[in-house]
């Protein structure tokens, strides 16, 4: 894939009315950059994964378990998750959050 131009990544991230859009963005060798709209509401439970991620939030409200810790998040907020780090969220409100992953060499 090359590269990425979206003039306006907000409008692009699809706010469902239930459940959790996801959309790929790029994914390439080096990064895959997954957009993600959430109905208030939902949740993703904890879980880990090998790859960092930085999290940042564009719109919504949510809390964010990282280990035993919660963050409340809003637009603007921003979350570097270390790879293998417990990790899970729960929207208060929609959210539209964008997710990129480096991927290891």
């Amino acid at each position: 894939m090359g590269s990425t131009y979206l003039a306006n990544l907000k409008i692009e991230i699809e706010l469902p009315r239930r459940g959790i859009s996801t959309q790929v963005i790029q994914n390439d060798e080096h990064v895959r950059i997954t957009a993600f709209g959430f109905a208030a509401g939902e949740e993703i439970e904890t879980h880990s994964s090998p790859l960092a991620a930085m999290l940042y939030f564009l719109e919504g409200e949510a809390d964010v378990q990282l280990d035993r810790e919660i963050c409340s998040v809003e637009a603007g907020s921003f979350i570097n998750v270390e790879p293998f780090m417990l990790h899970g969220m729960a929207a208060k409100s929609p959210v539209r959050m964008v997710r990129v992953q480096v991927k290891a060499h």
